[in-house]
């Protein structure tokens, strides 16, 4: 573990896959590890297994993002680093009950919301901010600011991929605005990894990643996919990687047009502030 500090570090998405892999070597590593997951069952069993807390969240309720980060909060007097990893894909369209796009707002609009009103404790303890992308980002994604809910003609990799870049635009927006405050925030492509993704039956991608029942073994394993989201959260900003920016394989990875437009960058900030009513 780089210098022996030991952090304070929330994952989201860590009852399965690549949040699970991380939080069990942090955790190893000596770092206090906040377990957050959607399954109650699962994200206690993982919570369990390495003597961690853990908190309970369904981001397709802003409510309980909301009542996450105010929980985080009051228990915890640093924080360190906040991984924002949960993650998903859905087949078909549907709104959440807060009446937008599920994939747009679990992907994007939770942990855009989570991070904001954890803003003042990331701040105090001059944070890391981690925020899991993907590269299908520059295959798929496609950002329309006119609809963001993406209810024209549907295409459940392009409302998919579209919400990975929303993952780079708000890391690099986040981190114009934040960095000369003292909190740094990096993007990553964890790789095509052997998990419960795209765990929806209806989704074109469920056959790709599962077979049987379980995820396919055609891919890297979830402890090879948390590898730089463990290097990143022990890291150093400035040294070890650099703030703002996306990595693949501990490198600089290769962004979209869109997914280096600063202005859209900001676009997408500004809207995403006017549809929470921050």
């Amino acid at each position: 573990m780089p210098n022996q500090i030991s952090k304070t570090i929330v994952i989201t998405g860590a009852s399965d896959g690549i949040g699970a892999a991380a939080a069990r070597k942090l955790k190893a590593d000596g770092h206090l590890v906040v377990v957050v997951g959607r399954d109650a069952n699962k994200t206690k069993t993982v919570a369990n297994e390495i003597n961690a807390p853990y908190e309970i969240a369904d981001f397709s309720e802003l409510g309980q993002v909301t009542a996450l980060a105010a929980a985080l909060d009051s228990k915890y007097e640093k924080i360190e680093v906040l991984a924002n990893n949960a993650g998903v894909m859905f087949g078909n369209f549907a709104k959440t009950v807060d009446g937008f796009e599920r994939t747009f707002q679990v992907n994007h609009l939770a942990p855009f919301l989570l991070t904001h009103l954890l803003h003042t404790k990331l701040l105090a303890s001059a944070a890391t901010v981690v925020n899991t992308s993907s590269m299908t980002a520059k295959m798929w994604g496609q950002l329309d600011l006119t609809d963001l809910n993406n209810e024209i003609e549907y295409d459940e990799k392009r409302a998919y991929g579209t919400a990975k870049l929303c993952n780079i635009l708000f890391t690099k927006e986040f981190d114009r605005r934040f960095r000369k405050s003292g909190i740094n925030t990096v993007a990553f492509h964890p790789g095509v990894v052997s998990t419960n993704f795209a765990s929806d039956p209806e989704s074109s991608f469920h056959k790709i990643y599962h077979s049987g029942g379980k995820p396919t073994m055609s891919m890297i394993t979830p402890e090879a996919g948390a590898d730089q989201l463990i290097w990143i959260s022990e890291g150093e900003a400035g040294k070890d990687w650099q703030p703002g920016e996306y990595y693949d394989l501990r490198k600089l990875g290769e962004l979209s047009e869109q997914a280096s437009d600063l202005k859209l960058a900001l676009q997408l900030w500004d809207e995403s502030v006017r549809l929470l009513k921050l």
